[in-house]
């Protein structure tokens, strides 16, 4: 599919885990309060694109437990369609801890094995795919690290994209604490025939490559990986470079590599940015905007995420996205 195709009109689909999120002001170990919230990769981008006024649908598992109805709960009240998620009664939601440890550290612990995420049932997101077979489909690479049947899961919705000619945008989104390099590799390789929006931070980029490709000059150039990656069939690689911003390669003739820097905000917490990034790249495409545009939506979109406390609160709506823009110490009133 055309990753400029805007005739048709539809929602977003996402599914993946979202927990309980619990964030301490401090070591853990020490005791003390959390903030009680919900994180999950796949919601907190579905949470900015509803911001941003685009229809969105998450299609994932929760347990049948207080933690689950919060989860659901959140995602309602931020405007995202969540009838086709589903509870597990024998399985709970998932628990995500973040420990702020220096200033600019935060340790992330999971509690997710066996949860109701992990096991979510790939008949029922077909179901909630064809209930409304939507424009976009949004993917992370940390669905298929939960186990066999979020993998299954994943598999499905990839078939199912390339059946009803949907748009597929994956975020790989490695998680070193859920599966190893190798194991992550071999399973996204496999995707790479059904992604039109293949975003990454320049170290996953391999993940997505055969090995014959990295023995090459792709092996250690990021720039050379993603035209690899152009070359295997994805219509356009973003390249997510943290404070350095970001490169989109389209490969659309001598204009199809171009970088946007970062906006310059002052960082409180970086968890969520690349999700926001996310949001606002996705956002824009859905527009029918250009790559230029694109990269200057989706690096104002991550900058808001650094700016503000937790995974998905501080995502902008679409009036917002201007205030980055006002100078120090404007009151808006």
């Amino acid at each position: 599919m055309s990753t400029t195709d805007t005739a048709r009109p539809g929602s977003v689909f996402t599914f993946g885990e979202t927990m309980m999120a619990l964030r301490g002001g401090g070591p853990l170990k020490l005791g003390g309060t959390l903030d009680v919230s919900v994180a999950g990769a796949e919601s907190n981008v579905a949470i900015g694109l509803s911001r941003l006024g685009h229809p969105v649908r998450w299609a994932g598992a929760v347990g049948a437990d207080e933690a689950g109805e919060l989860v659901l709960r959140t995602l309602r009240a931020e405007g995202v369609d969540v009838r086709g998620a589903s509870r597990d009664e024998a399985a709970p939601t998932g628990l995500i801890l973040f420990e702020p440890r220096l200033p600019e550290v935060t340790r992330v612990h999971y509690y997710r094995a066996g949860s109701a995420g992990s096991r979510v049932e790939a008949c029922a997101v077909e179901a909630a795919f064809l209930a409304e077979p939507p424009r976009a489909v949004h993917l992370t690479g940390i669905t298929p690290a939960l186990g066999p049947a979020a993998r299954a899961a994943a598999r499905r919705v990839l078939r199912l994209a390339q059946e009803h000619s949907t748009l597929v945008c994956l975020d790989v989104n490695f998680r070193s604490r859920l599966w190893s390099r190798e194991d992550a590799a071999e399973e996204l390789r496999s995707w790479v025939p059904y992604v039109d929006v293949l975003i990454a931070s320049d170290d996953e980029l391999p993940l997505c490559l055969p090995e014959d490709t990295l023995r090459g000059p792709a092996g250690t150039d990021p720039s050379a990986q993603a035209e690899a990656l152009l070359g295997l069939g994805v219509g356009e690689v973003v390249v997510k470079l943290g404070a350095d911003g970001a490169t989109a390669h389209t490969g659309h003739g001598t204009g199809g590599t171009l970088h946007a820097p970062a906006r310059r905000v002052t960082a409180v917490d970086a968890v969520g940015a690349g999700d926001a990034f996310v949001a606002g790249y996705l956002s824009a495409l859905l527009d029918g905007a250009d790559t230029a545009a694109r990269l200057d939506r989706a690096v104002t979109t991550g900058a808001f995420a650094v700016a503000s406390y937790g995974d998905w609160e501080g995502a902008p709506t679409r009036a917002e996205l201007g205030l980055l823009g006002a100078g120090a110490g404007t009151v808006v009133r």
